[in-house]
């Protein structure tokens, strides 16, 4: 068992983190993919979202990189995009519970 500060961690802890990380790389996959569905290049892709969910600037390539902008893109990137930014300020697990039907429910 994992242990922090001479503390063993709970198997609840290292599956809610576990859970988290999959959730992350499940996002920035099918942001890469709907980025790259929209015409852009690999790296562009890749860089966009990850720009995107971590919230940390520009991205690289010829079109978003540090001396480019985002206005260069298609309509429907920057709405990928702008989703990804919310997923990535919001938090996964915030917006999984508002997208799940119990929570409205109460």
């Amino acid at each position: 068992m994992a242990k922090y500060n001479r503390r063993q961690i709970s198997d609840a802890v290292t599956q809610s983190v576990l859970t988290f990380v999959f959730l992350y790389v499940l996002s920035f996959a099918i942001v890469a993919i709907g980025l790259g569905l929209c015409g852009l290049d690999l790296v562009t892709s890749l860089s966009g979202s990850a720009t995107a969910l971590g919230n940390v600037g520009p991205g690289l390539g010829e079109i978003i990189g540090p001396a480019g902008n985002f206005a260069a893109l298609p309509e429907t990137a920057k709405w990928i995009l702008s989703f990804a930014m919310l997923l990535g300020r919001l938090e996964l697990f915030t917006v999984l519970v508002l997208a799940s039907s119990s929570f409205w429910r109460q």
